[in-house]
């Protein structure tokens, strides 16, 4: 009995060592109960630029050794300084930010909170006032590639359409990447505290979301419904206004795409009632749409009508040509080439029967044609190549597919297998290996097709997108000619 009460009493005495936890004599028992540094003091700014605000504080003063100070921004950890001063960067003009620091010793004990420093960024200076517009499209999914909307170049947009919001069963706008399209409207929205006069525009279908369009449009019910679904969308989300991308009123368009004949028709009152709406709401709201430029678009639509009820249209001159067609030509050609053994077509042929269809209002219908440039080409392989002084241009191919203008400047233009020529008729590059042909884009063919939009008195640029540039050198080359 004595054994086991002995056993017993040793049990109990260890356990109650173990809840006690280590005795605090020396070594590194006795740093984990080491007093942790007093709150660094006196948090002020010493100078606040539009984007940047330089803190300095009292640093920690009792015997605790401080290793460094976290700062704080907003609540969340922002950086960290060895001295006791830290410069926030990155910050966005004109907004209220609220900065703390704490004092961390050598073994990551930190002290409470200094004092809060609330300061306002200084406003944001205005670009200069564009005498064209240059509308650039952004896409939702470019910010999981890491063009994320602050990388956009504020300063050399007017109008940037988000592409894309989806349409929903019940005939409402809805968000099309719920995941991502909330972060990227914030992200917009502190994009215009740069540039106060930039509009950011929901854009609506596109290519694959244009099913639902001709329901949407069938009905004066339906009308309004999906109308008052946009008003209370761009109220919510803090945005400008609609574009709308209907592929295609009519015909055309995904085989999945319900359209009626009554389209054309329909078209037109969407549009006059989402302008009702929108005025009704904020005579500011903006509504464009994106534009076909083939005579059977044209032809399923209502131009003149279009115009009236539209601030402006994005006209889709571009993928002209491509892996529909049975030899290599351009993408965005300016001018027609009459050497061409397939359809002759260009930008100067889709705007000339847009204006021609806008009958009597000539003149207020070119001022509302903004010109599409593509950021991107086509490359068509295993082509033969022919014996004009154009070599690999319209030849046989085997197969085409989309490059963006990166892929071309890292892949193509930077290998010297590919020689580049330029068309003299067309006004657009190209590169050729003797085995494949890439049409494009580039600060060339961007000065002759800008150059054509201010002799036209055209009403700017539109860029399909935004994320296909490299180092922002064609947005560069556009707002450059047209500033």
């Amino acid at each position: 009995m004595r054994t086991s009460v002995s056993r017993l009493c040793i049990a109990a005495l260890l356990a109650v060592a173990i809840l006690a936890g280590p005795l605090s004599v020396g070594g590194a028992s006795a740093g984990r109960d080491k007093q942790a540094p007093t709150a660094p003091a006196g948090l002020t700014s010493s100078s606040v630029t539009q984007t940047s605000v330089a803190l300095t504080w009292t640093a920690s003063t009792d015997n605790v050794a401080v290793a460094s100070y976290s700062i704080y921004k907003n609540g969340t950890l922002v950086g960290t300084s060895t001295t006791n001063a830290y410069t926030a960067t990155a910050l966005i003009p004109g907004t209220q930010y609220s900065f703390y620091v704490k004092a961390k010793d050598p073994t990551g004990n930190s002290s409470a909170a200094s004092n809060t420093c609330t300061v306002t960024t200084l406003p944001g200076t205005p670009p200069p006032a564009m005498p064209y517009r240059v509308v650039a499209y952004y896409t939702s999914w470019s910010a999981y590639r890491g063009y994320t909307p602050d990388k956009i170049p504020y300063d050399k947009v007017s109008y940037v359409n988000y592409a894309f919001a989806n349409i929903g069963s019940d005939l409402k706008i809805a968000l099309g990447d719920a995941t991502i399209d909330i972060t990227n409207f914030a992200k917009l929205r502190d994009l215009k505290k740069f540039n106060p006069d930039l509009k950011v525009l929901i854009s609506v279908g596109g290519w694959s979301w244009s099913g639902k369009f001709s329901d949407v449009a069938l009905t004066d019910a339906s009308r309004t419904v999906f109308a008052q679904s946009c008003v209370a969308f761009i109220k919510q989300y803090g945005l400008d206004g609609v574009d709308l991308d209907w592929e295609y009123p009519v015909a055309g368009g995904m085989s999945t795409n319900t359209t009626r004949p009554e389209d054309k028709q329909n078209f037109t009152l969407l549009l006059q009632k989402l302008r009702a709406l929108l005025d009704a709401e904020n005579a500011g709201y903006v509504l464009t749409i994106a534009a076909g430029v083939t005579q059977s678009y044209v032809n399923n639509t209502e131009p003149a009508k279009i115009l009236a009820s539209v601030d402006f249209l994005n006209l889709m001159t571009y993928d002209i040509h491509g892996a529909w067609d049975r030899y290599t030509d351009f993408n965005g050609p300016l001018y027609p080439d009459s050497l061409s053994p397939q359809a002759r077509w260009s930008i100067d042929d889709g705007v000339k029967l847009w204006v021609a269809a806008a009958g009597s209002s000539q003149g207020a219908a070119k001022s509302k044609l903004v010109v599409g440039i593509p950021f991107y080409g086509k490359a068509y392989g295993a082509v033969k190549s022919t014996d004009s002084s154009y070599p690999g241009l319209y030849g046989l191919y085997g197969k085409c597919t989309t490059v963006t203008y990166k892929e071309i400047v890292t892949g193509y233009l930077s290998n010297t297998a590919y020689t580049r020529y330029f068309h003299t008729t067309a006004k657009v590059p190209y590169l050729f290996n003797g085995a494949t042909f890439v049409s494009y884009d580039d600060e060339e063919s961007i000065a002759a097709k800008t150059a054509y939009i201010k002799a036209g008195a055209l009403g700017g640029a539109m860029v399909w997108e935004l994320s296909q540039d490299y180092e922002g050198r064609l947005i560069g080359a556009v707002y450059d000619r047209l500033k």
